[in-house]
C-alpha cells in the first residue's frame, strides 16, 4: 500500500504528461502481480466498492476529532480524503500496513457493519501519503491528473506495443488484469476476448483550424452535423448458446444500457453502432438540457421513458454480425450502417444527415444557418460539423488527417461576478469556481443581478491568482468555502463568459441555463453597470 501511496503522491505533483508515464510504467514494471494490477484498475476507474462511501469516513473523523475543527479544517483545504489523512490521529505500530490486495479484496468482501471497524485499522496503521491514499482508494476520486488511456499506455509501454491493441482486450479482462501483463511481458498470449457484445475503442476527431483549409480538399471529405448529445455505442452480439447480449456504452466504455432499457430492447440486430444519445419528441431532437433528465439514473420510471424518450442517432457501423468493419472506408462503413438501420426499422434510431456541400465556402454558408441547410427542426441541437475523409478508416484514439470537427462559435456575454467558491485538489487554496449574473429589472423597479452560470476554468493561473486576490479584498459575507463578493451596479468585476448554448430552464432563478460556460476574458476594464442583460440572453433562446 505504501509504494502504491507513493506513486499516486508522484503522479499528483508531476505536470508533464510524459514524466506521468515514465513513474506509471516504472511502477508496473518493478511491482508483482497483483498489486499492480489493481494499481492500474484504480487509475482507470475498474475499482468500484458499494459500501465504502465518503459518508463512512466522515462518520469516522467525527469519532476522533472535534467536529467544529474538521469542519474549518475541511472548508479551508477543500478536499475530504486530504483533511482526514492529516487530522487523523496516528498510532504508528498500532497495526500491520496494509497491502494494497488485502485493501480490495475487505472493501469488496466486507459487510457495512464491519467496514467501518476494518478501514479504521488501516488509517491507524498508515502515514499521512498512506492514509490519503486509501481514502482516495476508497471514495474513488483520486484526482492525479492521470486519464485511463494515459494509464494503458504506460501499461502498454512494457511490451512495446501500440496503446490501441491493449484498448482492443480492454474490455473483456478483469482486475488485478494478470493475463495482460504476461501478455505485455512475453509470458503469455494475447488476451482473447470472449463477450459477444464488446466495447470498441472510439475514434475521435481533431479541431479543425483556418489554415488546415487550404491544405484538405473538400472532394475528398464528407460533412455530418455534430449534435449537442453524448457519445455512445450500441452494441448487440449472440452467445455460442444462442442467447443474445445488448449493452449500451459511453464514449469512455463505460456500461449505461441499464438507465434506456428503451433503447437496448429496440436494438434487435447484432452489431456495434456508433452514434449520439438524444431525446427526441415528436420526431424533434430537444435540448441537451432535456437529454440531462434521463443521465446517470439508476432507476428510470414509466413516466420518464414516456416523458424523456432516448434516441440514437447514428452515424457509424463498427461491426456488424461477427464482420469487424473498422478497416473499411467510410464510405463502405456509412452504406453497411444505411443498410443495417432499414433492417432495423425502429423509431428509436435513425442516420444522422449528411450535409451537401461541392467546397468549403459552401460549408461554411451550411454551419452558419443548419436549419436551411438540411437540418431543418433539429437545429437548435446542432453545435458544429464534423468532417470526415471518405477513405478514413475507423481508428481508436485521435489519429491525424482523418476527421476533424468545425464547431459553432461560442457566444459571449459580459457577466458579474456573484459568488466565488474555494476548488478543489491543488486549487484547494485558491478561490477558483465562479458564479455569474446579468443585470434585470427587479420586483421594485431597480436593475439586479439574476445568477447565469457558473465557470471554473478558462483562466490561466496567473489570472487565477489575480481574481482570487480580488474575491479575498472584496467579500461582503461568507458561507462556508463560498465567498460573496460585491456586485453592484457602480463596483464589480466583469467576467467575459463564453458558452455553446442556451437553453430554458425551470430550476434556475434566470429561467436559462448555459451549455459549456467558461470565463473567456477578464475585463478588469469594464464597469458592472455595463455588463450584458437577461434580455441578450432571452433573445438567443430557441423559440419552441
Amino acid at each position: 500500500m505504501n509504494r502504491f501511496a507513493w506513486l499516486l503522491d508522484r503522479l499528483a505533483y508531476e505536470p508533464r504528461r510524459n514524466g506521468k508515464l515514465a513513474l506509471i510504467a516504472d511502477y508496473l514494471r518493478t511491482t508483482p502481480d497483483p498489486d499492480r494490477g489493481y494499481a492500474l484498475a484504480a487509475m482507470t476507474g475498474g475499482l468500484v466498492f458499494q459500501n465504502a462511501k465518503p459518508g463512512l469516513i466522515r462518520a469516522l473523523i467525527a469519532e476522533r476529532v472535534d467536529p467544529v475543527l474538521f469542519a474549518l479544517s475541511y472548508d479551508y483545504v477543500g478536499d475530504l480524503s486530504e483533511t482526514v489523512a492529516l487530522m487523523w490521529p496516528a498510532r504508528h505500530g498500532a497495526n500491520d500496513v496494509p497491502h494494497l490486495p488485502d485493501v480490495v479484496a475487505g472493501l469488496r468482501n466486507s459487510g457495512k457493519t464491519e467496514l467501518p471497524r476494518l478501514i479504521a485499522s488501516w488509517l491507524d496503521a498508515l502515514d499521512e501519503t498512506g492514509r490519503w491514499a486509501l481514502l482516495k482508494l476508497i471514495t474513488g476520486s483520486l484526482r492525479i491528473g492521470v486519464s485511463a488511456r494515459l494509464a494503458k499506455t504506460a501499461a502498454a509501454s512494457l511490451g512495446g506495443i501500440p496503446a490501441d491493441e491493449v484498448e482492443q482486450v480492454w474490455h473483456g479482462l478483469e482486475p488485478p488484469y494478470t493475463a495482460l501483463f504476461a501478455w505485455l511481458e512475453g509470458a503469455g498470449a494475447r488476451p482473447e476476448a470472449t463477450d459477444p457484445a464488446p466495447f470498441r475503442p472510439v475514434m475521435l476527431s481533431h479541431a479543425i483550424e483556418d489554415g488546415d483549409f487550404g491544405k484538405l480538399n473538400a472532394d475528398e471529405f464528407a460533412a455530418e452535423w455534430k449534435w449537442d448529445g453524448i457519445r455512445v455505442q450500441a452494441v448487440a452480439g449472440t452467445r455460442v448458446d444462442g442467447s443474445r447480449v445488448v449493452r449500451l456504452y459511453s464514449r469512455t466504455g463505460e456500461e449505461i444500457g441499464g438507465a434506456f432499457p428503451d433503447l437496448t430492447e429496440a436494438l434487435t440486430e447484432d452489431g456495434a453502432i456508433d452514434g449520439e444519445l438524444l431525446v427526441m419528441r415528436d420526431g424533434v431532437v430537444q435540448s441537451f438540457n432535456t437529454l440531462q433528465q434521463r443521465l446517470n439514473r439508476k432507476q428510470v420510471t414509466p413516466k420518464m421513458l414516456a416523458e424523456f424518450p432516448a434516441h440514437i442517432r447514428a452515424y457509424d457501423l463498427l461491426a456488424e454480425a461477427d464482420d469487424d468493419l473498422r478497416a473499411l472506408p467510410y464510405t463502405e462503413r456509412r452504406t453497411r450502417l444505411e443498410a443495417l438501420l432499414g433492417r432495423l426499422d425502429n423509431a428509436r434510431f435513425d442516420l444522422s444527415p449528411r450535409i451537401t456541400f461541392a467546397s468549403w465556402e459552401e460549408l461554411t454558408e451550411a454551419r452558419a444557418d443548419p436549419a436551411s441547410a438540411g437540418a431543418g427542426a433539429d437545429a437548435e441541437a446542432v453545435e458544429g460539423c464534423m468532417l470526415k475523409r471518405l477513405d478514413s478508416p475507423y481508428l481508436p484514439g485521435r489519429p491525424k488527417g482523418y476527421w476533424y470537427k468545425w464547431k459553432r462559435d461560442a457566444r459571449l456575454v459580459d457577466c458579474v461576478l456573484m459568488y466565488a467558491q474555494r476548488g478543489h485538489g491543488k486549487r484547494s487554496s485558491f478561490y477558483s469556481d465562479y458564479t455569474f449574473g446579468v443585470w434585470r429589472v427587479g420586483e421594485a423597479g431597480a436593475d439586479e443581478l439574476v445568477p447565469v452560470g457558473k465557470a471554473y476554468f478558462g483562466f490561466t493561473d496567473e489570472e487565477l491568482i489575480e481574481i482570487d486576490r480580488y474575491v479575498r479584498k472584496n467579500t461582503l459575507n461568507r458561507f462556508g468555502p463560498v465567498r460573496e463578493v460585491t456586485h453592484t451596479l457602480a463596483s464589480g468585476l466583469v467576467l467575459e463568459v463564453a458558452f455553446e448554448g442556451l437553453q430554458r430552464s425551470t430550476r434556475h432563478k434566470s429561467g436559462v441555463a448555459m451549455r459549456f460556460p467558461r470565463i473567456n476574458r477578464i475585463r478588469w476594464d469594464k464597469p458592472p453597470g455595463e455588463a450584458d442583460r437577461i434580455e441578450t440572453l432571452e433573445a438567443l433562446l430557441p423559440a419552441n
